[in-house]
Order: C-alpha cells, then structure tokens, then sequence
C-alpha cells in the first residue's frame, strides 16, 4: 500500500524491494509524532484525557512560516511537513509537523536520523497561549 501510494504521488525513484526498510522507519517517525504530540497534550489532560487522531495530511510541498524563516538565517530546511488533527474530546486541534534530517551517529553513521518539530498550528488563541506558555516553562 506504501508503494503504491508512493508511486500515485509521483515519486521517481520508488523501489518495491526497499519498501521493507522505507516502512518501519516512517511507521518509527510517525510514532515520534504523536509521542510529540501528546507531551503537548499533557497541558489540558484535565479536560481530556486521551486525544484521538481523526485525520493527518501530508503538505511536503507547503513550507511553514517557521521553516521559512528559519531557513533565511541559513538552517536546513524540512524535507517533510503534516499537518495532524486530533479530537480533544470534541474539539478539532492541529499540530503542525516539520521533518528534518537529524545529526548523524558517528558509531553507526548509516543508521538515519530525524528531527521533528511538532507544535499547534497558530489557530486560535489556545494554541498561540500553548506555544508562549511552553517556550517560557509555565
């Protein structure tokens, strides 16, 4: 199914052999995700317990504002972005996700590393107050 959905979006040099090694890690990367996302969740757990994924988008080609600008002072820019909703027991979030090339072991430099930057998409005033409280510790 990977393969496959790989090929309808146009990828060029998709190998069905190398699916076995490409879908444990993006299953890997994507548990990443939403561990990221729940330890932001951790902020309302009073009003909701456990969030459920109601949809995720791949925007691979839709840089975010962050990453942008981030990449004007010269930092790599994201090979991926998602964008994951999540029902927090009736109400519609979205984290956005930047993925990145991570630093590379030096024991086992072939062993590939990611950086993901997960936050709330800037939608309303919850999730701007989520990112302040966050970036300053309360």
């Amino acid at each position: 199914m990977f393969f496959n959905a790989m090929k309808r979006k146009d990828w060029s040099n998709v190998n069905e052999a190398d699916m076995k090694y490409v879908v444990p890690i993006h299953n890997a990367v994507n548990e990443m995700a939403w561990k990221k996302i729940l330890e932001w969740e951790k902020r309302h757990a009073n009003e909701c317990g456990v969030p459920k994924l109601i949809k995720f988008q791949g925007r691979a080609q839709d840089m975010t504002p962050k990453a942008r600008l981030r990449s004007l002072f010269g930092y790599q820019k994201p090979f991926d972005r998602h964008d994951w909703t999540i029902d927090r027991c009736g109400k519609d979030v979205t984290y956005v996700i930047d993925f990145y090339e991570g630093k590379r072991d030096s024991k086992n430099p072939n062993m590939p590393s990611f950086y993901l930057d997960v936050r709330p998409a800037v939608t309303d005033l919850g999730s701007i107050y989520d990112r302040v409280s966050r970036f300053f510790g309360f």
